[in-house]
């Protein structure tokens, strides 16, 4: 798996939190969707991404944690949705690309569990995220296509 060193630049994005259950993040998903329409925010618009905070595999589902997101130009105003303003932080990162269905990423526990302790580098105080390249309905699993990145010193 190649895997690139880069410095990604601060991103500032509109985000939705999502806290409970793996299994409802889809909900999530669609109250950001339904955010991103009222706001015009079209796929292909803005790069969309997901802040992964806790393992599904290893936290208890109701301390599971993520935020949906997507890069914006100008800070988001108050919304029945509940999108907030964040920012994800400058910094170098190592970088992976998938290609195939999201539903589950082998890149990611490759970059953690064999990349990382081989590497010499260390996890920087930011979690790993998934920058999803083409999203929208029309986009088929199997042409899918997700950098993954995973936050270094």
């Amino acid at each position: 798996m190649l895997v690139n060193l880069i410095n990604f630049p601060e991103t500032r994005i509109a985000a939705m939190e999502h806290h409970g259950p793996e299994h409802l993040v889809y909900n999530t998903a669609q109250k950001f969707i339904e955010w991103r329409q009222a706001n015009n925010i079209k796929p292909g618009h803005g790069d969309t991404f997901a802040i992964h905070y806790s393992d599904p595999a290893s936290t208890l589902p109701e301390d599971y944690r993520l935020d949906i997101c997507v890069s914006v130009e100008k800070p988001v105003t108050e919304n029945p949705q509940g999108v907030m303003n964040k920012k994800i932080p400058a910094g170098r990162c190592a970088l992976v690309r998938h290609f195939g269905s999201r539903e589950y990423i082998p890149a990611a526990d490759y970059l953690y569990r064999e990349w990382l302790p081989e590497s010499g580098e260390e996890l920087r105080d930011y979690p790993p995220f998934f920058h999803y390249i083409n999203v929208g309905p029309n986009v088929k699993d199997q042409d899918m296509i997700t950098d993954i990145y995973l936050p270094i010193k």
